[in-house]
């Protein structure tokens, strides 16, 4: 089942500069892709509109058979959509446990369901005895994981991933990597993941190579 169908899609900064340029492609619900292209190919371009941040110049693009404009914005960020930040974009004040916190707010009213699945979700990614640690204080393999559990707290359909090993030393690109890998086995949903990093496009069932803002091979 086609879940996100992007149709001769481009996007042009200023008429002139040109981040993407005529991108056709479907993606089938369940699979795990990886944009793989150098930087200023357009992955991080064509990941910022199917999240619904940016706009396109021209062409279509539908999600779950509907087009951007069709969805509550809301609903589409909330219950659909989860991104994970090569910057973490944590609120550094707050403890790794209230980070995830926050992303449940608007779907669970109950401030002990919130803890307890926030909870559970930094204990599986290793950081049980780091949960009231404001973020500031954590590696940037930590804040990575935090920010993933954020990712994925409220169950997505779709997650999608902007460079998540860009910021990372080796060791903690390989934990991240293990993470991602088992969210994929484990979880029925889609991801979408823009990188330069061959090791990171391994862990995807399908690879898309983008490069001046065209998709040349997959």
């Amino acid at each position: 089942m086609t879940f996100i169908q992007l149709e001769n899609i481009s996007c042009v900064y200023n008429g002139v500069i040109s981040a993407l340029a005529d991108v056709s492609l479907s993606i089938s619900e369940g699979e795990t892709v990886a944009l793989l292209g150098p930087s200023g190919s357009g992955k991080s371009t064509l990941l910022n509109l199917i999240a619904g941040y940016e706009t396109a110049t021209s062409g279509v693009l539908k999600i779950a058979g509907k087009s951007i404009a069709e969805w509550n914005k809301d609903t589409f960020r909330r219950e659909l959509i989860g991104f994970l930040f090569q910057q973490f974009h944590l609120l550094d004040h707050l403890s790794a446990v209230r980070n995830v916190e926050l992303a449940l707010f608007p779907t669970c009213k109950d401030a002990n369901q919130r803890h307890l699945k926030s909870s559970r979700l930094l204990k599986e990614v290793g950081l049980l005895n780091r949960l009231n640690v404001q973020t500031k204080y954590l590696s940037g393999g930590e804040r990575q994981r935090v920010a993933f559990c954020r990712s994925i707290v409220n169950k997505p359909r779709l997650l999608l991933a902007d460079e998540p090993t860009g910021n990372l030393d080796s060791a903690s690109s390989e934990t991240l990597l293990k993470t991602l890998s088992e969210y994929i086995s484990s979880h029925q949903g889609t991801m979408i993941v823009a990188t330069h990093d061959t090791e990171v496009a391994k862990i995807c069932s399908r690879v898309i190579y983008l490069e001046d803002g065209k998709a040349v091979s997959q």
